[in-house]
């Protein structure tokens, strides 16, 4: 795959608004995913995934094949992400995820009562995270993005970004702990 983005990189570069389609379509959907994670709302990822390809397509003739293109454009994406949840924060507007989900195993109504309240708890604890944090949880553990590759969408060294990942995953379980049930093997 990344052998097509090349060869569709140097035609985009040389003007071909149908070679910068395809990268559009091969990597529209996982910034929307991210941006939608990282804003909580569907209008406002809408919004960044649109800023986040007008960006590179005027700055697609900086780009110069050190790093992959979809690491490119998720810092690119991640970035318009923080950019809108920091002026959002400055506006005093807040918004979470709706479908934070994590997965009932059976349809009884107190399972999903207490999984609608986890959904909930992870939302707020999410909330509380610093935009970097956020954004390094949601790209590892939700998107499941390697760590490089987090560091390189972040602007983060590696070092940084196992820091950023570890202080989000301590700060969820905080706030996970008193509603999820201690796994047998772990001390209480």
């Amino acid at each position: 795959m990344e052998g097509a983005d090349a060869d569709a990189i140097v035609r985009a570069q040389g003007g071909d608004l149908e070679a910068f389609r395809q990268l559009f379509e091969r990597h529209g959907r996982r910034v929307y995913r991210l941006s939608y994670r990282m804003t909580g709302s569907h209008e406002d990822a809408e919004d960044v995934v649109q800023e986040t390809f007008l960006k590179a397509h005027r700055h697609l003739s900086e780009f110069d094949f050190r790093a992959g293109f979809a690491t490119w454009i998720f810092r690119i994406a991640a970035n318009a992400s923080l950019d809108l949840l920091r002026s959002r924060k400055r506006r005093a507007e807040t918004g979470l995820p709706e479908e934070m989900s994590l997965a009932a195993s059976g349809p009884g109504v107190e399972r999903l009562a207490r999984s609608a309240e986890v959904r909930r708890v992870l939302a707020d604890s999410l909330e509380q995270l610093t935009p970097q944090e956020r954004a390094a949880f949601i790209l590892r553990h939700v998107e499941g993005v390697a760590l490089e590759e987090i560091g390189a969408a972040l602007g983060l060294s590696i070092n940084g970004t196992k820091q950023s990942v570890f202080r989000a995953v301590q700060k969820v379980r905080r706030a996970l702990a008193p509603h999820v049930p201690a796994s047998s093997g772990s001390p209480s």
